[in-house]
């Protein structure tokens, strides 16, 4: 799920400017860097709290599903509307499923632990930078090449749905597993 943050500098700058002309990137940062910002500033508690009786699990699995989803919005579209559209839903994937990553990962550790356990939670953002980094340039060039206009965009957006989604269903196969011997709130 992290790669989607990763994609909004890695890529998304560069797919706007290629495949959205002036228009898009004259906006870029403002999408970027103050729709989502601003969204999880607003939902995160407001979600938190409406679903503060929920299962963590479950509002993970839910929330990296409503996360990963929007991406086949720009599979489907190169587009602002697809664009501002995925940045918009995407947000409020992320104020589903992140606070409730660390409560979980605060809640499965032992007494007097949890500080560790939050350190260790934080390692998937750090791999995820440096795997994105690793292939994000390599799509834009293949995919959207420097001049050649939104070339196979699209393509590349739905590669990047279908490794998004691969977090939800991951934690759903491992549901039953991460359950056994862990507490969690209901």
């Amino acid at each position: 799920m992290q790669t989607l943050f990763a994609h909004n500098w890695l890529t998304l700058p560069q797919y706007v400017d290629r495949c959205m002309g002036q228009v898009g990137s004259d906006y870029m940062e403002f999408f970027v860097n103050f729709i989502n910002p601003t969204l999880i500033f607003i939902l995160t508690p407001m979600v938190a709290a409406l679903t503060r009786d929920r299962d963590v699990y479950g509002m993970m699995i839910a929330g990296t599903f409503v996360m990963a989803a929007p991406t086949f919005l720009l599979a489907a579209s190169t587009n602002l509307v697809s664009l501002i559209a995925f940045l918009v839903i995407m947000s409020v994937g992320e104020a589903m499923w992140q606070p409730r990553f660390l409560q979980l990962a605060a809640e499965i550790a032992p007494p007097g632990r949890t500080g560790a356990y939050l350190g260790v939670a934080q390692f998937p953002w750090f791999l995820t930078k440096v795997i994105t980094g690793l292939y994000a340039g390599w799509f834009l060039q293949h995919y959207t090449p420097e001049g050649g206009g939104a070339g196979r965009a699209r393509e590349m957006w739905l590669i990047y749905s279908l490794i998004a989604m691969s977090s939800t269903a991951l934690l759903i196969a491992a549901r039953g597993w991460v359950r056994r011997g862990f507490r969690t709130t209901a």
